[in-house]
């Protein structure tokens, strides 16, 4: 078997969904019994022109917020269990219920894209 690069490797896990990397990266622990924990926020100090040093901090983690279903709440469910490890009922539970949270404490990224599906699916979303 050829071994693949580091570029082939990401551009594979380009093309999974949020579900099927989740699933990837628990084998991965279960196979090689380690933790994927993940990288802590580098915090920045720097000198203001006349003032103290201040420290900044980037927000890095993001929720995402269901806020409405919209007129396609089928698509809406599909896509929250899609984006989740819900079942049907819990996932509907969850999208009749709004405003809740579908997604909490992920990266930007994750959370832009969450909340991209979401939209295109027909619902109101906040990512905060």
């Amino acid at each position: 078997m050829a071994k693949l690069s580091q570029d082939d490797l990401l551009a594979q896990f380009d093309e999974m969904t949020l579900i099927e990397l989740s699933a990837f990266v628990k084998a991965f622990e279960e196979r090689f019994d380690v933790t994927a924990a993940a990288a802590a926020p580098v915090v920045v100090a720097g000198g203001v022109a006349g003032g103290d040093a201040a420290a900044v901090e980037e927000q890095d983690e993001f929720d995402v917020i269901l806020t409405g279903a919209g007129e396609k709440k089928i698509q809406v469910i599909k896509v929250v269990r899609e984006l989740t490890s819900l079942g049907l009922k819990e996932a509907k539970d969850l999208v009749d219920g709004t405003p809740k949270p579908v997604l909490e404490k992920v990266a930007k990224d994750v959370a832009e894209k969450a909340a991209e599906s979401l939209k295109a699916a027909g619902a109101a979303v906040e990512v905060k």
